[in-house]
Parts: C-alpha cells; sequence; structure tokens
C-alpha cells in the first residue's frame, strides 16, 4: 500500500518551485492560482529568499501550490496505486485537494485564508515555537505543561514542538527535559495553540460555504491519526486544527497498521521522509523534487500500489 505525503510549514526552501513551473500547463495553473491568492507565486517559489518565504501569509500558500502542481504532473490524475492521502499541518490542505474533497482553486482561496488569518492571531502574541529533540515523551510533555507550553506538533522519532510564550520557551532552552535539546524555531508565533483561537471562526465561516466531497481515497487525520472518509469531516478538522496540535506520530502509526509499506512525499520533499524513516523504518520512502524524478516515482508507486 502507498500513501501520498504533503508535507507542512518550514520545509519550504528557495526556488524549489522553480523546476515545476517548466511546461505551460503548470504556468497557467500557477497563474490562475497567483490571482485567486493575490500573491506572485512563480516569484515565491522560484527566486524569493528564505526569509521572504518563511512569512506564514507567503508560506502556507506556496507549500500547498507546489503539493498540486507536482502531483497533477507526476500522476496525471490517476490515483489507482494510492490508498491514502495524507498532510503535515497546511499540507492536509494539499492533501484534501487531491483527494477530491476540495477542488484546487477552493484550496488556494482557503490555504491563502488561514496563512493571513493565522499571521494575524500571532502578530503581538509574544510567542513562538521550538523543537525539542530526543528525551521520552512523557518527560518532555510533563516539562512543557509545567512551563505552561504546549506539545504543538508531536510529530514521532523524538521530535516534539513546543508552543507558547517566548520567556517560557527560553526557560525551556536553559533548562531542557533530560535527555533532550531545545532549538528554537524562526516562526512567528505559537501555532496549534489557543494562540490561534480567533483565526477558527474566520475559517469555519468560509468553510461552511465550502461544498465538501468525500474524499476518493481515505484521509488520515493530523488531529488523533484516524482515517477520515467523511468530506465534511475532513473539512471541519482542517478548520479545527489550526488551534489544535498536530499528531504526525499517530498518523505514522496509522500507516503502520494499516499496511502502508511505501510513502511518495510531495515537494519540497524531506522533512515527512526523514519522520518516518526514524519512526517506521520498515515503510520505505521517496521524496519527489523535481519532474526528472517523475519516472522513478511512478514505478516506486507501482511497486507499492494496490491493496
Amino acid at each position: 500500500m502507498l500513501a501520498l505525503l504533503a508535507p507542512g510549514q518550514g520545509s519550504q526552501t528557495p526556488g524549489f518551485l522553480a523546476p515545476w513551473l517548466e511546461s505551460e500547463l503548470a504556468t497557467s495553473l500557477i497563474n490562475i492560482w497567483s490571482d485567486t491568492t493575490g500573491l506572485d507565486l512563480t516569484r515565491l517559489g522560484s527566486t524569493a529568499d528564505s526569509d521572504e518565504i518563511r512569512d506564514t501569509a507567503k508560506a502556507q500558500p506556496l507549500l500547498v501550490a507546489g503539493a498540486l502542481l507536482s502531483a497533477g504532473w507526476c500522476f496525471e490524475g490517476d490515483y489507482s496505486n494510492i490508498s491514502y492521502f495524507a498532510g503535515h499541518s497546511v499540507g492536509e490542505i494539499g492533501a484534501a485537494a487531491l483527494a477530491q474533497v476540495i477542488d484546487a482553486t477552493t484550496a488556494m482561496t482557503l490555504v491563502r485564508a488561514r496563512a493571513v488569518q493565522m499571521a494575524n492571531a500571532a502578530q503581538g502574541s509574544n510567542t513562538g515555537m521550538s523543537a525539542v529533540l530526543g528525551g521520552q515523551r512523557e518527560v518532555v510533555i510533563a516539562a512543557l505543561l509545567g512551563l505552561g507550553l504546549t506539545p504543538a506538533n508531536e510529530n514521532g522519532a523524538g521530535q516534539i514542538v513546543a508552543a507558547g510564550d517566548l520567556d517560557a520557551l527560553e526557560e525551556l532552552a536553559k533548562n531542557p527535559p533530560e535527555g533532550s535539546r531545545v532549538r528554537p524555531l524562526a516562526v512567528s508565533g505559537a501555532f496549534h495553540t489557543s494562540t490561534m483561537s480567533p483565526a477558527v471562526p474566520v475559517l469555519a465561516e468560509l468553510a461552511k460555504n465550502i461544498d465538501a466531497k468525500d474524499p476518493i481515497l481515505p484521509f488520515i487525520s493530523n488531529k488523533d491519526g484516524a482515517i477520515i472518509d467523511d468530506g465534511r469531516e475532513v473539512l471541519d478538522r482542517i478548520v479545527g486544527q489550526i488551534a489544535g496540535p498536530v499528531r504526525w506520530d499517530l498518523c505514522m502509526a496509522t500507516m503502520t497498521k494499516s499496511g502502508v509499506s511505501g510513502i511518495i512525499e510531495l515537494p519540497p520533499s524531506g522533512t515527512l521522509a526523514g519522520l518516518i524513516k526514524r519512526a517506521e523504518p520498515n515503510i520505505e520512502t521517496f521524496t519527489l523534487k523535481t519532474p526528472e524524478d517523475i519516472p522513478a516515482a511512478r514505478a516506486f508507486a507501482a511497486k507499492h500500489g494496490g491493496l
């Protein structure tokens, strides 16, 4: 069985979209999505520097555009070898579009609104995020809660992202949980925590007018690793996830329990594949980076495809 994965914020790198803009169809789509979002996605994906694409309001639409462009080119709408779709954080919007819960234009509209609202919620909040690497999960979680911090991303493979007040994060860095080290992340606020609560009703209002269709294949949810086959629930979970923790560890566990033998990570690939290699080493990984990788990706899909 094969899972198709869309990465989340923080995985973007300068120029990652450039190789995918070399066809007329890709250029046409990216121009449409640029109009939809009010962003120059061509420039952001090809020549913008790392500081600019770190901006939440720009990074999130760029990532979803990358997932949609690359998957469309690679699979040409034929997902017969795919068994599951999943995405990390904002990657869930791309995964939902690939699963045909929403169409691509709706996905770009939703992700732009999500990005702007999350950036607005972060502004002036004096919050941030730090990765806690290593240590026992129970010990790390207890330390975070003791400082009033939230385990915002449980990524598995010994990686938990702490989020909350900057002073508390500084204290965490000074006194890391036993067996761990703490690395501050270059983000503007405490994503996937109550800090993002103001963004939820805005996105919920937008989402309620979206015609959500049931996914063409099962969707693995960040909320708890559950396999979701109802389109409205997929969309509701994506909206609620803005202010709720990401449990990527549970998503990976679900893949293993469900018999997934391989994953293809869409561009900008590498982060999720790395986590899976460490946490679920029996799952084979493929990182799709440029159109030159498509023949090998299709062969990988054929190898792992089917029930």
